[in-house]
């Protein structure tokens, strides 16, 4: 135990011996301490670059230093970066050492410090470090201007991906600033009082003339900013490689990726170095870069791409052998020799590659679709020859070469065409036929397709058309059609005809068409069947024929609507029942009508079927304009005759008709229906498609109603457009209608008839001036001795007297026995020579026209002194009993009177004579009190007067007296 005790003693008094040596050294100065050091700075790469030195270095001696630097931000103690810097150290060298600072150097004061530390074999071992340098400030703040703030760093280059920090320094603490990223507003942190940072992360490639930052005020009267420059990452080159043509020079090329250039920065720049010779090459272009090989026959390259920009490096490696990489040039003087209609030979020549090289070649010929391929070995000159080509056909030849030994590249092509010769066309004309009876002739359109480029072997200059008559064999004619028709019109009669179709060009004939025409179009009736479309055209198939038959004909339109049909037609075999008939010009919405034809072995058509279809059906696009009639209180007649079902886009399978009222009732063969406007309304549902008529009944008189009708499809039914009006009637319009309009039809056939028999009706009932032959009373008096005495002529009238003949005794009748209307008397007056008194007026009445006298004239006569009594006045009779003694006696007696004694001559019908000569006019007559008016003129029998009571006078005045005016 005292052993242990002694040991520890002696250890602890080695151990404080130690440390009191090492503090006795440590406060001695290192020789090798860094001096003179000096601060830089680079604004632009916010870089700091220090420089110093080691004193106390013997010559020529050189030394392994570490020196630890120090960076601390704002004040010493925040330390922001250390770092050991390694290096050997010279004597009399100046160090330099750079560092850069993500934040801009303007922003905030730097302080640098350094110490230094022997880190070398060749001299004894040293763990301790030099005493710290005095600390360098850095403060960019003080050399800024005046403006109220800055920002920072100005124009500054960094790769798409970094991160960068933005500040403001401001002259003053109470600005309150904003900051903004193409327009967006960040959010920063405060370092001092008058400085703000911003972190931007990851930043992106907005657009090659940089990104835009820039800072305002809240008063907005300045505005400060920079432009980040965001490069593109410079990427490593892809696809590098290098071959030759030639052996002589090598061409290197490779994929430089994304450009990094900037409006700052320049494109990036490539460099060629080949390591075993030791030789390096900027290349003038960014894809690809010559080297000429070495003349010493090297085999063996390496290369090393270097791409380069302002920020980084990139490089790629390349080793390969000179001989394996060769890619020949393209072949030339291409060929070719001894073409026909099928055959061909082909030459070309190849570039020298050496005496050593041996070229495949491979040949392609490429003709109708159709691509040959051959495998060639070529040295100098290369052949091949072609056959089992198409005669006239351009055909395209190409060929290319390779190394054959070690191949690396086919080389590019060399193309050349040729065209084979014609030939007689191979296959006969596809013939079909029109047949139409006109007039006791038939009107044959014959039509062909025209030949494929196979078949026709060149270029078809005409067609040839045989007509045959077989009923009068002798009988044949030849037509030639110019080439490119396919179709001609012939005129037939009713005898059969075989006709031949043949396609002729510059060499031959082709094989001839034959078809039989007769005089029956052979379009009989049959049910036509209707099919449905597909997306592929319409699948038809038919009944086959138990007789023999040589083929099958389908014919169609493609254009059945249009004013040409465009005839088309397909043929298929005699075992054939069924084909797909497709056309480009097939439209949805188009009806298309098929007819099937057989073809017997004497090779003439009979129809076997029709078919009719859509290769789409479409709803109704329109619907039928509808015509109401027979409009009563109770219902109303709707049809539509004009509406073509077979013009519609889908099979029209029946008709809706709409009825809306206002009742909103539907009757028995109705159903409600909501329409697309929310409407209700009653639905009349018609299955027919023929049936165009419709009566809509059970309606209410005097009501108002819409209807529409609408066709109906398999794909739905026509637009529900604008619904047509209709009123009923009441119920008794029809029955005042069919009084009312007989009796205005009367009517105005009557009026009609008065206006266009207007001037006999005046003549008849009412004339203006009577016209004393037109008389119907003295019509009556006819005298077969003489007939003119039923007429008064004007020559036989005595003016003023009526002279009497063999006068008899009559009776006078008393005046008041006359009828009381406007009654008229007839008296005889005396008419002596020695009268020498004014006579009265005389007026006779008409007894044709039954006229009463005029009111506005009334007869009268001049007062005079009676000469006689008018117990002497002869009266003769009234009117009445005048008319009725002129029908009997005159009518049935007068041939037993002697004519002398019934002649009476009348000689003036307005005043009587004075004095004179009883043919004579008086000289001075009297005027008249009133004038007479003239009422009628007639014979009068001198049997119905009576006699006057003086025997001595021989005439007589005849007076017509006005009503209540007499003798007494």
């Amino acid at each position: 135990m005292a052993l242990f005790s002694v040991f520890q003693t002696t250890f602890l008094l080695a151990l404080l011996s130690l440390r009191t040596y090492q503090s006795e050294v440590l406060s001695e100065p290192l020789p090798w301490a860094p001096e003179s050091l000096r601060v830089f700075i680079n604004s632009t790469h916010q870089c700091l670059h220090l420089q110093w030195s080691v004193h106390n270095l013997a010559h020529h001696q050189e030394l392994k230093m570490v020196f630890q630097i120090e960076i601390s931000r704002i004040k010493t103690s925040n330390v922001i970066w250390v770092e050991n810097y390694s290096t050997t150290v010279k004597w009399n060298q100046v160090l330099h050492w750079s560092w850069e600072s993500k934040l801009p150097l303007e922003c905030a004061k730097h302080f640098i410090r350094m110490r230094s530390a022997v880190d070398d074999a060749k001299t004894p071992k040293q763990s301790f470090w030099s005493n710290w340098s005095s600390w360098e400030e850095v403060h960019v703040q003080n050399s800024l201007g005046h403006d109220p703030f800055f920002v920072f760093p100005k124009d500054k280059l960094v790769e798409e991906g970094s991160n960068v920090t933005i500040c403001y320094v401001s002259r003053s603490q109470q600005n309150n600033i904003s900051c903004y990223l193409e327009g967006v507003r960040m959010q920063g942190e405060q370092l001092e009082p008058n400085v703000s940072v911003f972190n931007l992360n990851h930043v992106a490639f907005i657009r090659e003339t940089g990104t835009n930052i820039y800072c305002k005020g809240d008063q907005g009267d300045s505005i400060k900013g920079i432009v980040l420059f965001v490069s593109k990452v410079l990427e490593e080159p892809k696809d590098f490689s290098c071959e030759t043509q030639d052996l002589t020079t090598l061409n290197c090329t490779w994929d430089p990726r994304s450009d990094t250039g900037l409006l700052k920065q320049l494109s990036q720049s490539y460099t060629l170095f080949e390591s075993f010779s030791g030789k390096k090459t900027l290349c003038k272009h960014k894809s690809w870069c010559s080297w000429e090989v070495a003349p010493e026959s090297q085999e063996m390259y390496n290369f090393t791409l270097t791409a380069e920009n302002y920020l980084r490096k990139r490089s790629v490696h390349l080793l390969f052998n000179l001989t394996h990489r060769v890619h020949p040039m393209a072949p030339f003087s291409v060929l070719f020799t001894d073409v026909s209609a099928t055959n061909a030979t082909m030459t070309w020549k190849v570039h020298s590659t050496g005496n050593y090289y041996t070229l495949l070649c491979q040949v392609e010929l490429y003709g109708e679709g159709e691509v040959i391929q051959h495998n060639v070995s070529v040295e100098v000159d290369g052949k091949q020859l072609f056959g089992g080509l198409e005669p006239d056909t351009e055909y395209r030849a190409q060929v290319r070469c390779a190394n054959a030994n070690h191949f690396w590249k086919w080389s590019e092509w060399t193309r050349q065409n040729f065209t084979t010769t014609e030939a007689a066309p191979s296959e006969a004309p596809d013939v079909w036929r029109n047949v139409k009876s006109v007039q006791g002739h038939s009107v044959v359109t014959l039509f062909w397709k025209p030949l494929s480029k196979l078949q026709a072997n060149g270029k078809i200059l005409f067609y040839n058309i045989v007509i045959e008559n077989l009923d009068r064999s002798s009988i044949s004619r030849l037509l030639s059609i110019p080439a490119p028709a396919n179709g001609t019109e012939l005129n037939l009669d009713q005898c059969l005809y075989q006709i031949h179709v043949t396609a002729n060009n510059s060499v031959g004939t082709s094989p001839a068409s034959v078809i039989i025409v007769s005089g029956d179009p052979g379009n009989k009736e049959v049910e036509e069947e209707r099919v449905k479309g597909m997306e592929d055209g319409f699948s038809l198939s038919w009944k086959p024929q138990p007789g023999n038959v040589t083929g099958y004909i389908v014919e169609w339109c493609d254009h059945p609507r249009g004013p040409l049909c465009d005839l088309q037609w397909k043929s298929v075999g005699p075992t054939t029942t069924s084909t797909v008939v497709s056309s480009d010009a097939f439209r949805p919405g188009v009806q298309y009508n098929f007819r099937i034809y057989g073809i017997s072995t004497e090779r003439v058509p009979y129809l076997l079927e029709k078919k009719t279809g859509y290769s789409q059906e479409l709803a109704p696009s329109d619907n039928p304009q509808v015509v109401m009639s027979n409009l009563t209180s109770r219902s109303f007649t709707l049809s539509w005759k004009d509406y073509s079902t077979e013009s519609q886009p889908s099979f029209i399978q029946g008709y809706h008709v709409y009825l809306k009222s206002k009742a909103g009732q539907c009757h028995s063969g109705s159903e409600k229906a909501v329409l697309s406007d929310d409407a209700v309304c009653c639905k009349y549902k018609i299955d027919n498609p023929k049936q165009k008529t419709f009566v809509v009944e059970n309606l209410q008189p005097e009501s108002f109603y819409e209807f529409l009708v609408t066709p109906y499809t398999s794909v739905g039914e026509g637009p529900h457009g604008a619904f047509t009006k209709v009123t009923t009637p009441d119920e008794y319009s029809p029955i005042l209608i069919r009084i009312i309009l007989p009796m205005v039809f009367c009517i105005l056939l009557i009026m009609i008839i008065c206006y266009l028999k207007s001037q006999w009706m005046k003549e008849k009932c009412y004339p203006d001036i009577p016209d004393p032959y037109k008389s119907s009373v003295l019509s009556l008096i006819k005298s077969k001795e003489n007939p003119r005495l039923t007429i008064m002529s004007i020559k036989d009238c005595v003016p003023d007297s009526i002279e009497v003949l063999n006068k008899q005794e009559g009776t006078r009748k008393s005046l008041t026995e006359t009828e009381s209307s406007k009654a008229t008397y007839l008296y005889l007056l005396p008419t002596d020579k020695s009268y020498s008194g004014p006579g009265p007026c005389i007026c006779f009445e008409n007894f044709t026209y039954n006229q009463a006298a005029s009111d506005s004239a009334s007869c009268g006569h001049v007062p005079v002194a009676p000469v006689a009594p008018p117990s002497q006045l002869g009266l003769l009779t009234s009117p009445e009993n005048l008319l009725k003694a002129l029908e009997k006696n005159y009518m049935n007696s007068l041939g037993e009177i002697p004519a002398g004694e019934t002649n009476l001559n009348y000689v003036s019908q307005l005043a009587s004579a004075t004095s004179g000569d009883k043919f004579s006019l008086p000289t001075n007559p009297p005027e008249p009190a009133l004038c007479s008016e003239y009422k009628m003129q007639m014979a009068i029998p001198l049997g119905l007067a009576s006699p006057p009571s003086s025997g001595s006078s021989s005439l007589s005045s005849v007076t017509l007296l006005d009503e209540g005016e007499h003798y007494h």
